[in-house]
């Protein structure tokens, strides 16, 4: 089975009990210790390889970007699916031959710029652009910004997110969904629905939104932010000695 279809056979049939948990590499380093913990694919966060690169989220030039992603790709023999932010403003065909460049075998690709919410039918139609030049050889992973933007109404995301698997989309992503809507969004939404985990021992557990409605389980870059607080830690006590 090629990584692109062991992704794809990942997502199915999961039960609610066990969401497919993603780790999100920031660089080969992190991505060979998730790989070596046994996490069956990884999914890296921009943010996180942002941070690492010494750059603010969402200010990675895409050649840098797409570099870091060949890196953590090359590092595991794991299917990793890249975060690609908004697309860089790609066309469709030459966004996905980038992509399978690197070697993903996904991608998240957002639906808000700078800030604000695309047309979410003009949306729609990139992604079925990117679905049809990927042929099946990416994992689509569509977010949804609603409620990062401050759009609370949780219709307003499944309408999206129908538009969304419509055009070819394999998992919908309404980030920062309150954990109380999520059965409202799994009613109405068709397909893998991917939910962000918090880190901090305040919110549920990945078997915890699984029962919610979660099939995938991504930590956007928490695991990132989670490393440089226990380096910064360990940095205390060296100049303690």
């Amino acid at each position: 089975m090629n990584k692109d279809e062991t992704l794809r056979a990942l997502h199915l049939r999961r039960s609610p009990d066990d969401p497919l948990v993603l780790p999100g590499p920031w660089d080969a380093a992190s991505a060979r210790v998730f790989a070596d913990a046994g996490f069956p694919a990884l999914a890296t966060p921009s943010a996180g390889v942002a941070a690492s690169l010494g750059y603010a989220d969402g200010a990675t030039p895409p050649d840098e970007m797409f570099a870091a992603v060949a890196r953590i790709v090359r590092a595991v023999d794991v299917p990793v699916s890249a975060d690609v932010e908004d697309g860089y403003g790609l066309p469709p065909a030459e966004l996905v031959e980038r992509l399978l460049e690197t070697g993903a075998v996904g991608c998240n690709l957002e639906d808000s710029s700078d800030g604000v919410l695309k047309d979410p039918r003009e949306h729609a139609d990139r992604l079925a652009e990117v679905r049809s030049a990927a042929a099946g050889r990416l994992f689509v992973n569509a977010r949804v910004d609603t409620f990062l933007r401050g759009v609370t109404d949780p219709g307003e995301a499944v309408e999206r997110a129908a538009l969304y698997v419509a055009a070819g989309a394999d998992c919908v992503y309404p980030i920062g969904a309150p954990v109380e809507l999520l059965p409202r969004l799994r009613s109405g939404i068709r397909g893998p629905l991917n939910v962000l985990a918090r880190l901090d021992g305040d919110g549920p557990s990945p078997g915890e939104l699984g029962a919610l409605g979660a099939t995938r389980i991504t930590f956007g870059p928490g695991l990132q932010k989670w490393s440089a607080r226990a380096l910064h830690g360990m940095a205390e006590e060296l100049r303690k000695r």
